[in-house]
């Protein structure tokens, strides 16, 4: 496993606060290689032909005007939450 793949897993893994064993950091690293350079191929295709488009798939457009429409109160919004207080959702507190 190269050290620049390892060290690449690392701050991806801590940008998302999940914590890998050594084992479970090699098996990743060697995909994520394996991911990142089939991705530089993709790049290396000339596309400059290719018309940029919105869906893979060609057809009418899947958006939808943005129409105003009815919304949960407050009090249906936060019947469902796993913890309220008052007229807010509680969270874990994610910043020291």
């Amino acid at each position: 496993m190269s050290t620049d793949w390892e060290a690449t897993l690392i701050h991806v893994s801590s940008l998302a606060r999940i914590h890998l064993a050594p084992a479970e950091r090699a098996a990743l690293a060697g995909q994520l290689a394996r991911i990142l350079e089939y991705v530089d191929q993709m790049k290396a295709l000339d596309t400059s032909g290719v018309p940029p488009t919105m869906t893979a798939v060609p057809g009418a457009t899947p958006m939808r005007d943005d129409e105003p429409r009815p919304c949960l109160s407050r009090e249906e919004a936060l019947s469902n939450a796993p913890d309220a207080t008052g007229p807010v959702f509680r969270v874990p507190k994610v910043i020291e």
